[in-house]
C-alpha cells in the first residue's frame, strides 16, 4: 500500500540527514586511531586496513545496492541501511581487539554504500536544481563533523573510546523514525545485482567526473587515515586537535561547494585539481613531520576537494538519465570510495619497509602525478571549446580552419568548376575591406561609401558565398 507522500521539503532534509548521521558515525573513528593502536597494540598496516575496511567494503554494496533503490525505493534502503549504522556503532562502543575494529569498519562500510545512492536519489527528486550540490555537501559536512566530534570527546568527556558510539546510536534512532515516515514505494520490477551500464553519451562526463572524485577523496584520505598517527609522532598527543586538522580539511570542502553552482561543474573540476596538486606537493615535502605546513596543506586539500568532488557530482548529476540515477550515482561513490580507501592501503604497504613519514610522501608524489595526468585529460574535453573555436574562425579573426567551402571557393552541389568562375572568383575573402564608418558609426553616414567590386557573374556568385560563409 502506498501511503502519503509528505512534503518534498521534508523528504528532502530526511535524506540529508540520513546521510550526515551516517557519514559522522563512518569518520568518529578516525582521530581515536592512535588510541586503538596504543591499547591493542596492533602496526601501522593493521591500523591502516582498519581504515580502509570501510571503503572496500562500501564499494561493493554501492554495486549491490545501487540498483536497489531504482526498485524498492528509498525508504527501505535507507532503514537497512540504519540498522547497519546501529551495528557498527555497537561492535566499536564493545571493542576489545582489532576484529573488532574491522567488523565495525565493515558494518560502517554496508551502511552508509547502501544509503549513499539512495538519499541521493530522495534528494534530487525533491530538489532537482540544488540536489546534487545539498547530497554532496551533506556528506562531506558529515565527514567534517565525525573527526571534530570524536576528537572533542575524546579528549575532554569521560569514556572516550564508548560515549561517541552511544551518542551515535540516539541519533541513527531519531533517523529511523523519520524514515519510517517516508512513502512506501511499490516494486517495480525485479532487483538483482548488475553491473553498472554508463549510457553512451555520458561516458566521457562520467569518466572524468569518476576519476576526478576519485583523486578528491584520494588527497582527503591521505590526511583522515594518516594525519592523526603523523602528529601524535611528532608530539601532537592532544586528540581535540588532531580531530580540529582533519575537520579543517572538510570544513573547507563545503565552504567552496557553493561555487560549483556559480563556475560550473567542468570549471570547478579544473580548479579542484589544481587545488589537490598544490596540496599533494606540500604534503609529499612535509611527511607530517611540520604541523603548520601539513594544516596549509590540509587547508588546501579541502578548498580542492570541495570544488573537485561536488563538480564531479554535479556533472554527473545533470546528465544521468532518472530511471537510472541510482545506479549511475552508486557507481560514482563508489570511485569516490575507492579513492578514499586505496591510499591508505598503499602507504601501509609501504610503511612495512619505511617510515610513516617517508611512505606518505611517496603515496603523495605518486598521487599528485595522476592529478596532473587527469587534469590534462579534463581539460583537453572542455565542453563547448570547438564551438568557440568554431565561432572564432567564423568571425573572420582566424584563418587556419576554414573550410573551403566556407571561403567561398568550395564546390558546392551544382556550384561549377572554379576554373569556369574565372580568376576573379578565387580571391580570398578574408582581405575584404571593411566598410567605411562615419557619424553615428553607421555605414556610408557622412564618409564614403564601401567600395564593391564585380567583375561579372562569377565575381557575384563568389561575394554571395561569402556572405553566406560569414554569416554561418
Amino acid at each position: 500500500m502506498t501511503l502519503t507522500a509528505p512534503a518534498p521539503s521534508r523528504s528532502t532534509r530526511t535524506g540529508l540527514y540520513v546521510l550526515v548521521v551516517l557519514t559522522i558515525g563512518a569518520y568518529l573513528p578516525s582521530p581515536l586511531l592512535p588510541g586503538y593502536q596504543h591499547d591493542f597494540g596492533f602496526g601501522d598496516l593493521s591500523m591502516t586496513l582498519i581504515y580502509a575496511t570501510f571503503a572496500l567494503v562500501s564499494a561493493p554494496a554501492l554495486l549491490l545496492l545501487g540498483p536497489a533503490t531504482d526498485v524498492v525505493g528509498p525508504r527501505s534502503v535507507l532503514r537497512a541501511s540504519l540498522i547497519a549504522g546501529a551495528v557498527a556503532s555497537l561492535l566499536f562502543a564493545l571493542a576489545s581487539g582489532p576484529l573488532w575494529l574491522v567488523a565495525g569498519r565493515a558494518a560502517q562500510g554496508i551502511a552508509l554504500g547502501t544509503a549513499t545512492g539512495a538519499a541521493s536519489v530522495l534528494i534530487s527528486q525533491n530538489a532537482r536544481e540544488r540536489g546534487a550540490l545539498l547530497a554532496s555537501t551533506a556528506f562531506v559536512a558529515g565527514t567534517a563533523a565525525g573527526p571534530i566530534v570524536g576528537g572533542v570527546l575524546a579528549e575532554h568527556a569521560p569514556a572516550p573510546f564508548v560515549l561517541p558510539f552511544l551518542l551515535h546510536l540516539a541519533a541513527l534512532g531519531y533517523g529511523w523514525s523519520r524514515v519510517s515516515s517516508l512513502p512506501t514505494s511499490a516494486p517495480s520490477g525485479r532487483w538483482r545485482p548488475t553491473r553498472p551500464r554508463i549510457p553512451a553519451g555520458m561516458r566521457s562526463v562520467f569518466g572524468v567526473s569518476a576519476a576526478t572524485g576519485f583523486l578528491a577523496w584520494t588527497v582527503v584520505g591521505l590526511f583522515l587515515s594518516l594525519i592523526p598517527s603523523l602528529l601524535d609522532r611528532a608530539g601532537h598527543t592532544d586528540l581535540a586537535v588532531s580531530g580540529s586538522v582533519l575537520g579543517a580539511v572538510l570544513i573547507c570542502s563545503v565552504l567552496t561547494q557553493p561555487l560549483v553552482s556559480r563556475w560550473g561543474a567542468h570549471r570547478a573540476q579544473l580548479h579542484g585539481l589544481c587545488a589537490l596538486l598544490v596540496s599533494l606537493v606540500l604534503l609529499a615535502l612535509a611527511g607530517g613531520g611540520s604541523a603548520l605546513v601539513t594544516l596549509v596543506a590540509a587547508v588546501t586539500a579541502g578548498a580542492g576537494h570541495g570544488l573537485a568532488y561536488g563538480g564531479a557530482a554535479a556533472a554527473v548529476e545533470r546528465t544521468a538519465p532518472p530511471a537510472q540515477r541510482g545506479a549511475i550515482t552508486g557507481a560514482l561513490y563508489l570511485a569516490f570510495y575507492l579513492g578514499a580507501g586505496c591510499p591508505a592501503i598503499a602507504v601501509g604497504l609501504i610503511a612495512l619497509g619505511a617510515p610513516l613519514g617517508t611512505a606518505t610522501s611517496w603515496v603523495a608524489v605518486a598521487a599528485a602525478g595522476l592529478v596532473l595526468l587527469t587534469l590534462l585529460v579534463a581539460k583537453s574535453l572542455a565542453p563547448g571549446r570547438s564551438a568557440r573555436h568554431h565561432q572564432r574562425d567564423a568571425s573572420g579573426r582566424s584563418t587556419t580552419h576554414f573550410t573551403s567551402a566556407e571561403r567561398g571557393g568550395g564546390r558546392r552541389p551544382g556550384a561549377r568548376p572554379r576554373r569556369e568562375r574565372g580568376a576573379s572568383a578565387a580571391r580570398p575573402v578574408l582581405r575584404r575591406r571593411a566598410p567605411r564608418t562615419g557619424a553615428g558609426g553607421r555605414p556610408g553616414a557622412g564618409g564614403a561609401a564601401p567600395v564593391q567590386r564585380h567583375r561579372g557573374p562569377g565575381d557575384a556568385a563568389a561575394h554571395r558565398a561569402r556572405r553566406g560563409g560569414v554569416a554561418g
